[in-house]
């Protein structure tokens, strides 16, 4: 029976006796004459009343005239003289016998309304506390969804892009099936089983994986589910989830976020909270207390295991950290090739060329572009989905949809095109800089031009010249916008690029150790604490002397690289024109048309470039965007409209690189 039907069943009780008790309580309905008590004792004394009924509270009297007419009138309190007076007149009298009702009855009508408010007090905590089963007293019992060995489907199969984490999980796999093999050797199985890494990198799914490989029973909980109001309950859940993992084991209990409920203890930061301290203090004497739980494997995922307590991650407990990073290459290559099992692909479509060009994307990224080029292709009528829809998709999830639909004048379209082609020449000028893959000055999202850049490998590190030359290309919109139409005109379009450029600029200096004067030291604080002198870029431990020394030396480095880049558009003004002509012309040149441009040769037309009826570019068959782990992105927006540029870097090495902006109108 469905839970609606249960509820409209139980409404329909409390309904009908409601009607019931009500009914009981009120008083009957006749159509006798109502009438006071003296006009009565007048009409006996008269003659005209012919019967009489004494009710059982002694007090209600109910008779007819002579006439036949019917009466009921109340006595104000008991009067022996009446009896007397009805026996004189010869009415016929009668008497009602008194209900006796009995203790446990007479109990339940008192106490019937409480009874019901209780009731229905009860059935609102049993909704607001999920059902399922389970009634509402029943906080303490664990939420955790339990999927037996023949509901889990996933297999090792449908896992890649990690393979060092499937290969340091196999073994709780081999354990699970066979544990007399490890037991023989004196070999213990690692108890808990933390995988970190960022959001989208499969973590739940590897686990999923584990337990279907091992066909072992699955319960699944996130960490947020055992925390309640009252103080105990999570407590309360983790040792009822236990319980029931020893019923199944060997078993594999996943907890989702365990971040959640396992923050480090006494931390300061958000105040004390005793419910999740003891729900905390529960599992630790489960994973390693006196009673061990033999066949149980705790595997949890967080993305920030750095604000984890440390007794959590002892051995003994969480003692194994699996690592599920961003794929590099040739993992985002297998996962595009297991999601495209689903999809019917074109033959022109290559995963290894997807892959190249998607640097930075997760498994769940890589999952959403095949999803989304499988709806271009639905919203075209194709039966296959083809390269052109990949790169479509690719565009839409990096950048957003074109916005072909803006009106911008002739003129903001010329400095637009001037301040992507500025970007363009500097980067194809500078030393260790990506490769210009496509400029485009079609609106997408929030920006109203976007330079690419792709990688041609995925890069790890950083050397000093690489990070130089990305100051330099994130100069040259703002440097082709001065010389063309001078400093009094020069746009805000460029605000976002001095941000990206200031801040790699400061890091260089102190983080990274690229400042002569100031050596190989660290002067910059921790990103996740607070500092009131981190708006100023100023440490609370840093002297004057030192950050003003730290200033000079980010203005040096901006500064050269400034006057580099003011060169380069100096020397190849006749390139920066005939980019600016040919944007103007076609809105979107890829790599073989800013090589033309550079070699200073006649513009092919692009492959992929239609003329509409109108005589207009027909559209953009797809850019393509790097955003790659090491920053080798550089996108802006050329109007005052749009104040900061459009896309900026990824943030997702461990170096420092710049993050993106909150002003930032895209990111990725």
């Amino acid at each position: 029976m469905s839970d609606m039907a249960k509820n409209l069943i139980l409404w329909v009780v409390i309904a009908v006796v409601l009607m019931s008790v009500f009914q009981g309580y009120s008083p009957s309905s006749s159509n006798s004459l109502k009438m006071d008590y003296s006009t009565f004792l007048d009409d006996v004394r008269a003659g005209q009343v012919n019967t009489v009924e004494i009710k059982s509270d002694q007090r209600t009297i109910e008779g007819t005239k002579k006439t036949g007419e019917k009466f009921t009138t109340i006595m104000p309190m008991y009067d022996q003289d009446l009896i007397n007076d009805l026996d004189r007149k010869g009415v016929i009298m009668k008497g009602q016998e008194a209900e006796e009702s009995g203790f446990l009855t007479q109990i339940f009508i008192s106490w019937f309304p409480m009874l019901l408010l209780i009731g229905v007090w009860i059935f609102f905590m049993r909704q607001m506390q999920g059902g399922g089963g389970k009634g509402a007293m029943s906080f303490g019992k664990s939420k955790a969804k339990l999927m037996s060995e023949d509901q889990i489907k996933t297999t090792f199969g449908d896992v890649a892009g990690c393979d060092e984490a499937k290969e340091d999980v196999k073994e709780l796999v081999d354990y699970l099936r066979e544990p007399t093999k490890f037991q023989k050797l004196g070999g213990r199985i690692p108890t808990g089983v933390l995988l970190v890494g960022p959001p989208g990198t499969g973590k739940t799914l590897l686990a999923k994986a584990i337990a279907g490989e091992a066909k072992v029973p699955f319960f699944t909980i996130s960490g947020s589910d055992f925390v309640e109001m009252f103080v105990g309950v999570g407590a309360s859940r983790v040792r009822d989830m236990f319980e029931q993992a020893k019923k199944s084991a060997p078993c594999i209990i996943f907890i989702d976020e365990i971040d959640a409920v396992g923050r480090q203890r006494g931390a300061g930061v958000g105040g004390g909270h005793d419910e999740r301290e003891q729900t905390l203090n529960q599992m630790l004497v489960e994973m390693d207390g006196f009673e061990g739980n033999e066949g149980i494997i705790v595997i949890a995922a967080t993305n920030r295991p750095d604000v984890l307590d440390a007794a959590l991650l002892r051995p003994g407990r969480f003692d194994r950290q699996v690592v599920v990073g961003l794929p590099d290459v040739r993992g985002r290559e297998q996962i595009l090739k297991v999601h495209m099992r689903k999809v019917p692909l074109a033959d022109d479509v290559k995963a290894s060329v997807i892959a190249r060009g998607t640097p930075g994307f997760s498994g769940a990224d890589l999952a959403n572009l095949v999803n989304e080029a499988a709806l271009f292709a639905a919203r075209n009528n194709r039966r296959v989905v083809g390269m052109e829809e990949f790169e479509s998709a690719k565009d839409k999830i990096m950048m957003g949809a074109e916005r072909r639909t803006m009106v911008m004048s002739e003129e903001e379209k010329e400095m637009t095109a001037y301040h992507e082609a500025g970007h363009a020449i500097v980067g194809c000028l500078v030393p260790e800089h990506d490769p210009v893959h496509k400029v485009t000055i079609i609106p997408r999202g929030r920006a109203l031009g976007v330079t690419f850049f792709l990688p041609e490998a995925d890069a790890i590190s950083q050397s000093r010249r690489k990070l130089e030359s990305q100051i330099s290309v994130a100069y040259g919109g703002r440097l082709a916008e001065e010389l063309i139409y001078g400093s009094e005109r020069v746009s805000t379009g460029a605000s976002q690029d001095i941000k990206y450029a200031t801040s790699i600029a400061r890091n260089m200096v102190t983080q990274w150790g690229f400042s002569e004067k100031l050596g190989p030291v660290l002067y910059a604080e921790d990103e996740n604490e607070v500092f009131l002198g981190r708006s100023m870029g100023k440490s609370q431990h840093m002297s004057d002397e030192t950050a003003k020394i730290i200033d000079d030396e980010v203005k040096m480095l901006i500064d050269s690289n400034y006057d580099r880049a003011k060169k380069f558009l100096t020397d190849n003004m006749d390139i920066l024109h005939a980019m600016k002509d040919a944007l103007m012309k076609y809105e979107t040149i890829d790599s073989a048309q800013i090589e033309d441009l550079m070699a200073r040769r006649e513009v092919r037309q692009p492959a992929d470039w239609n003329l509409d009826e109108n005589g207009s570019n027909g559209g953009d068959k797809g850019g393509k965007k790097s955003a790659s782990d090491t920053n080798t992105a550089t996108g802006d927006a050329s109007s005052s409209d749009v104040q900061n540029d459009a896309v900026t870097p990824k943030d997702v090495t461990d170096q420092g690189d710049v993050k993106d902006g909150d002003e930032s109108p895209v990111t990725k």
